[in-house]
Parts: C-alpha cells; sequence; structure tokens
C-alpha cells in the first residue's frame, strides 16, 4: 500500500470513529430514556399508561423497520436542514443517529424488564417515588445489560456508518467503494477489512471488560 492510501486510510478510520461514537451517543442520550418509558409505562409499570406505551412502541417499532439505506435517503431533507448538506462524516450522523436510537431503545428495554420486581416494591415500601426507583434500581440493576447492549449499537453503527460510504458520507465504506471496489485495488479492500475487524473486536473487547466489571451477580 503506498503512503497515499495509507494517508486515506487512517483518515477513513478517523471518519469512522467520529461518526459511530458521535451518532453512538446520541443514541444513548435518546435511547435510554426511551426505553425506560416503554418501561415505566407498560402493564404494571411504575407509570403506567398503556395508551402512551403502545404509542410510542409503535413509533419505535416504524423507525426499526425501515431499512437503513432507505432511512439514509429519506432523511437527506432533515439531514440538509440540521448540517447544510447531505454528503460527508457529518451528515451522515444525523441518520446513524436516528436508526441506532430505537434500536438501543429497544435494547435498553429489554435489560430493563429483567429488573427484579421485589426490588421495586421494596423501594416503594419504603416510600421512594419513580424517579427514585428510576435512579437507584431500575438503572443500577440493568447497567450491566444496558452496557452491553450500548456495545453492540456501537457494532452495528459500524456496519451501518460503512453503508453511509455508499452515498458519500466518507469514512472506511466510502474508501473501500471509491478505491477498493470502482478501482479494483484488491489491497485496499483487505485492509479496510482488515481494520474493520480489528475496530469491532476491540470495542466488542472493551465493552465485555466494563460489562464483568459492573456486573455483581
Amino acid at each position: 500500500m503506498t503512503p497515499i492510501m495509507l494517508e486515506l486510510l487512517i483518515r477513513s478510520l478517523w471518519e469512522t470513529i467520529l461518526m459511530t461514537v458521535a451518532s453512538g451517543v446520541i443514541s444513548l442520550v435518546a435511547g435510554l430514556p426511551l426505553g425506560l418509558a416503554l418501561v415505566a409505562t407498560a402493564r404494571g409499570g411504575i407509570a403506567e399508561n398503556l395508551w402512551i406505551n403502545r404509542v410510542l412502541g409503535s413509533v419505535i417499532n416504524g423507525f426499526r423497520s425501515v431499512p437503513f439505506i432507505i432511512l439514509l435517503v429519506a432523511l437527506i431533507p432533515l439531514t440538509r436542514l440540521i448540517v447544510g448538506t447531505a454528503l460527508g462524516t457529518w451528515a451522515a450522523i444525523v441518520p446513524l443517529a436516528i436508526a441506532a436510537t430505537p434500536y438501543y431503545a429497544r435494547i435498553a428495554e429489554v435489560s430493563l424488564r429483567e429488573v427484579d420486581r421485589g426490588l421495586i416494591d421494596a423501594v416503594r415500601a419504603m416510600g421512594g417515588n419513580r424517579w427514585t426507583i428510576i435512579r437507584e434500581v431500575l438503572v443500577p440493576e440493568a447497567l450491566p445489560g444496558i452496557v452491553a447492549g450500548f456495545t453492540v449499537t456501537l457494532v452495528t453503527l459500524i456496519g451501518a456508518s460503512a453503508m453511509a460510504g455508499a452515498i458519500g458520507a466518507g469514512g472506511l465504506g466510502d474508501l473501500a467503494i471509491r478505491y477498493g471496489y470502482q478501482r479494483f485495488e484488491t489491497s485496499v479492500m483487505i485492509a479496510v477489512v482488515a481494520v474493520l475487524v480489528v475496530l469491532v473486536c476491540g470495542i466488542q473487547w472493551l465493552g465485555d471488560r466494563l460489562v464483568a466489571r459492573l456486573d455483581h451477580r
């Protein structure tokens, strides 16, 4: 691989990391409250409201059912409105975050549902309100699952960011398409795949180590 290709590879890796981290943080900040809302408003939840639960669940399922490449194109007007362009790394963060948020919300919901009901009832019996239950029971007890789910979300975002490269989002996917595929430079394609494998394995390893530290069961 030439020095120029190596420079492009490093720049593309940085763009992929930027897209993944930025959209991942947004999905965490937006998705966790959505997961909490789904659990809290479910039947028997701490703020039971089946109407809100069904509407919220339907909206989340609606976004999750749209393939990412279609969502990427459909959100071009919104992307232009937010960042002023539909091309480039920052533009890709918008559809990536919107796609990852409902995905992570469902993962967080599963982890939160697994919290021992007895702990919630005990806090209620001691006079704890809804926010106390969320802060002292739901989130701390579900934290290993929440972190594990966030790790899976980050790995999924890496794949989605590579797909976003098909429409000029930059990153490793764009490099693989423009040079590895269109120019038939096999060495570039192999290098991109190798970097993606290392990146995914690294994120998964870090996530697993953090989960092991948090899980005291």
